[in-house]
């Protein structure tokens, strides 16, 4: 399995001096790059210096990675100068139009649980009904009001589906594996200032003992402010939103989402373990220069398994009818048994549009990822999982009926 172009290595080695020019004047970089997110916000970092000095930081922190390559050194410093132009942009709607932080966001729907068990899946089909809604890929990326000049959402499709296909270019594996489309339901990542995904392409482990200690509550009380802002101007609907990475972040979540609903999706973590691994080993290539699998399996291994301790501990102290739970394996075989009970539970109706949409979904080339992978390869064993899962592993054993 090819998983870059064969392009990606002599463009990295054309863009590697220059890059690396960078990368030891970080500084300036990061400076250049908040005066150009300023400008293309209308918005200014004044007022929002903590988060600004987190970015700061974070940058620093890919810097210093011994093997970054030019097109992922590139490609991150995109990145965060997307979400920083997105960032100043939200804050100068808010200053401009107070009227949206009241905005009710009612009843969220939260998709979460380990990746690659069918959270893609859920979120296409809850978010379908009339009365439901997600942020799509290219609104958390180039977040305004929902009656913005139809001219100028038309413009940032445009470019969402462009860097899109420019990012399958690079990788022609991605789109078998984890398609991106600028106009489906998309993770709340794209928003969320911090979180494991800085993680998904560069080793950093002081970045990452940084993580243990932030607090999320300011992120996701930004993370409300850009989903109010895309409610503002339309229909109030019940929002659906996904991310693995809630599952270690509940206890801040309900704090600014209080009414909301869990979904937790689980799936045998050996087998989750193998397909995620691949899906980070593309990432990993295409932004370094050279890496090593087995140090992808241990590091994401340990992190997993964090981020299921953590959200199993808060949500022991949650009521019950809090979460629901739902069995990847029975969902993949059974979609059309299943989906209407969890409606139910999620106090939706099961219509024949829904059905529809299901059969919609399941036809669409991204829900089949057939890719290979294999634990040994990332220097794991299913002893290694259990180890680390302990009971959680006879929990989805049992859920499988």
């Amino acid at each position: 399995m090819r998983r870059v172009s064969r392009m990606v290595r002599p463009i990295n080695a054309v863009m590697q001096p220059a890059s690396n020019r960078q990368r030891n004047d970080v500084d300036a970089v990061f400076d250049k790059t908040v005066r150009r997110a300023e400008a293309a916000s209308g918005g200014s970092a004044a007022g929002d210096e903590a988060f600004v000095e987190e970015y700061r930081f974070l940058m620093r922190q890919i810097a210093a990675v011994p093997t970054v390559s030019g097109l992922g050194w590139t490609g991150i410093v995109g990145d965060i100068r997307g979400r920083m132009t997105n960032r100043f942009r939200v804050r100068r709607l808010l200053a401009e139009h107070p009227e949206i932080a009241d905005e009710p966001i009612e009843r969220p729907i939260i998709v979460t649980g380990l990746p690659r068990t069918a959270t893609t899946l859920a979120h296409k089909i809850l978010a379908r009904p009339e009365s439901n809604r997600a942020p799509l890929m290219w609104e958390l990326q180039a977040t305004d009001r929902a009656d913005i000049d139809p001219a100028i959402r038309k413009r940032r499709i445009k470019v969402a589906t462009q860097a899109a296909k420019f990012g399958h270019g690079f990788s022609p594996v991605l789109p078998q594996i984890h398609p991106m489309e600028p106009e489906s339901p998309e993770e709340c990542v794209f928003a969320l200032p911090h979180g494991r995904n800085w993680l998904v392409c560069f080793r950093m482990p002081g970045y990452r003992d940084w993580l243990a200690s932030h607090d999320f509550l300011p992120d996701y009380r930004y993370y409300r402010q850009v989903l109010q802002v895309l409610q503002f101007g339309g229909p109030r609907k019940r929002w659906v939103l996904k991310s693995p990475y809630h599952m270690e972040h509940l206890e801040s979540l309900l704090k600014v989402f209080p009414d909301a609903t869990i979904m937790w999706t689980h799936r045998d973590p050996g087998t989750v373990m193998g397909s995620w691994c691949s899906l980070m080993e593309t990432g990993v290539a295409l932004c370094n220069r050279e890496y090593d699998p087995h140090q992808i399996g241990r590091d994401w291994l340990e992190m997993l398994g964090d981020m299921v301790r953590i959200g199993r501990d808060v949500r022991a102290r949650l009521p019950r009818e809090r979460v629901v739970d739902v069995s990847y394996h029975q969902l993949t075989a059974n979609p059309y048994s299943e989906l209407p009970g969890l409606f139910a539970k999620l106090g939706m109706p099961w219509t024949g549009a829904d059905e529809d949409n299901l059969r919609d979904v399941l036809a669409r080339p991204g829900m089949k990822r057939g890719h290979e992978y294999s634990l040994a390869h990332y220097g794991l064993d299913v002893d290694m999982v259990d180890h680390t899962f302990g009971d959680y592993v006879r929990m989805v054993h049992n859920m499988r009926g």
